[in-house]
């Protein structure tokens, strides 16, 4: 994924109310200091007034204050450890379907969870993280969240020393969140404070808290991403990268019929299903490549494939720009150097037969495109799709949403007609994540979205200054056509190198970092 597809898969999210494991907070340190001190002086009192105890303890003042981690000097409550700890929880689980599989029960508490030595294999495999045998799903997550929180101070810090001036997208998408979350607490029928209690589980992430740690997670994807933006590569460097792995950006065009051997199952008298023997299955199997062995031989006498599919009943499957898939037994055979076009054969994998004819293997030469929209979705219609009246509700949805594009763009025509002015319209007016930066994407690509919108771009005559309104399956789009970008390869080639070096920058943010924890604060952190 490239860092402008990244990034707004961010915002999206963060829009959504929710938060994305690789933006956070930097802490204020001596307004951090200070509460802890009036802290302690709480803590004094308390063993003088018993009384007192209790009713700080159920309002969770002491949790919310304790000190949960330390990090260069730099304190955490309980509170603001909680939340990245949820955080780094919650996008474990979205990120991966495996959760279960590697042992997790989320039913119970991760405390009480241990991580064996197989399932250590298979989150090194899987890219999720550093864990030890023995060490529990708890200690786990908490490591995650503590070294995010590392990597954010220090950008953080960063950001604040080089005087970096944060783009007016950050506060918008602020705004924008809170007033999301706001909405949801309404909808809900209770206070904001008590719907995050109900999201997370506790009442130590208030909505101050929740509001902090979110502008500090908008502060550093901002930073993380111009850091990105800085990373260029002249030709050369571009050109050496092609050369070493040329499977990894090179496409194919070819022509296959898929043909299956698996033998099927059947039912018994009682219903019960009965698998193949193994003579069934062998049988199976050669079945199918003897009827791929005759449509290779009828396609080589002259046939055409698709025909030949047709009159088998077979899958036909025609690509004209097909990516390279390791371990794959037809792209193999399609990225085989000594491959030429024309070239036909029978390919095995597994119980499956390909008929493969090859057309081509090539370079992608064509300029990618910078684009700026306006995304414009129909509002929600009352009526259910089962309900009389659906159809006409939902055409006069859509067409209220055209209406509403074609003044947008008839206002900005109205306007400075700039670049700029539609970027600063873009913020106000799009429901797409891509409005925080102007409603922009950067260096689009042949097939990157959807078709309506991919053809306007891609059309030959289009020029920079373009502007047109494009209706997709997600509402209309006022379009504005900024220019032409790197080639296709070398977009592919300069994402493989800004996320290599992305990721150490990254991953460097807390190599220094001194991590101290603090016992009684993460008592309460979960």
């Amino acid at each position: 994924m490239s860092a402008s597809r990244e990034k707004q898969n961010r915002q999206e999210q963060a829009s959504s109310g929710w938060i994305d494991p690789k933006t956070a907070r930097e802490a204020q340190q001596r307004k951090q200091e200070k509460r802890s001190n009036t802290l302690y002086g709480i803590i004094a009192v308390v063993f003088v007034l018993v009384a007192a105890a209790a009713i700080l303890y159920r309002s969770n003042i002491i949790p919310k204050m304790s000190t949960a981690a330390t990090i260069d000097g730099e304190k955490y409550s309980a509170a603001e450890v909680s939340f990245y700890y949820q955080n780094a929880y919650r996008s474990f689980l979205s990120n991966t379907s495996y959760f279960s599989y590697l042992g997790m029960d989320t039913s119970t508490s991760l405390k009480d969870q241990t991580i064996s030595e197989d399932t250590v294999e298979t989150i090194t495999a899987l890219g999720l993280g550093e864990a030890e045998a023995g060490q529990t799903w708890y200690d786990f997550i908490l490591n995650q969240a503590l070294t995010q929180m590392a990597q954010i101070q220090t950008a953080l810090n960063q950001a604040e020393e080089e005087g970096f001036t944060y783009p007016a997208g950050v506060q918008a998408q602020y705004d924008d969140s809170m007033s999301t979350l706001e909405s949801a607490a309404q909808a809900s029928g209770v206070s904001v404070n008590q719907y995050l209690t109900n999201v997370f589980g506790n009442n130590l992430i208030t909505e101050s808290v929740y509001g902090d740690q979110l502008m500090r997670m908008l502060q550093f994807d901002a930073y993380a991403n111009a850091h990105a933006g800085s990373l260029s590569y002249d030709e050369a460097k571009l050109e050496e990268t092609y050369a070493a792995n040329p499977n990894d950006y090179d496409k194919v065009s070819y022509e296959s019929v898929t043909i299956s051997g698996t033998a099927p199952s059947t039912t018994d008298e009682e219903g019960n299903t009965v698998e193949p023997t193994e003579e069934e299955t062998a049988a199976a199997k050669e079945a199918a490549k003897s009827k791929a062995d005759d449509m290779l031989a009828s396609f080589r006498s002259g046939s055409e494939l698709g025909a030949l599919a047709e009159a088998q009943d077979a899958t036909y499957n025609e690509n004209d720009r097909a990516s390279y898939s390791a371990g794959s037994a037809l792209s193999e055979w399609l990225f085989d150097d000594a491959r030429t076009a024309g070239d036909s054969a029978v390919v095995e994998s597994g119980s499956t037969y390909y008929v493969v004819v090859f057309h081509d293997r090539f370079r992608e030469e064509y300029d990618s495109i910078n684009v700026r929209h306006i995304l414009v979705q129909p509002s929600t219609g009352t009526l259910s799709s089962e309900d009389e009246g659906y159809d006409e509700e939902q055409s006069q949805l859509s067409a209220d949403a055209k209406l509403k594009a074609e003044e947008l763009l008839e206002q900005w025509r109205s306007g400075e007609a700039t670049e700029e002015s539609f970027a600063t319209l873009a913020m106000q007016e799009s429901t797409d994540g891509s409005k925080y930066d102007g409603g922009l994407y950067s260096r689009v690509c042949q097939g990157d979205m959807v078709e309506a919108f991919n053809d306007w771009c891609f059309d030959p005559a289009r020029q920079s200054g373009d502007t047109d309104i494009v209706e997709t399956e997600y509402g209309y789009h006022v379009m504005y056509f900024v220019g032409y970008d790197l080639p296709a390869w070398q977009v592919a080639v300069t994402d493989t190198l800004k996320n290599e070096d992305y990721a150490a920058w990254e991953e460097g943010l807390a190599a220094e970092s001194t991590i101290t924890r603090g016992d009684f604060g993460l008592k309460f952190v979960g």
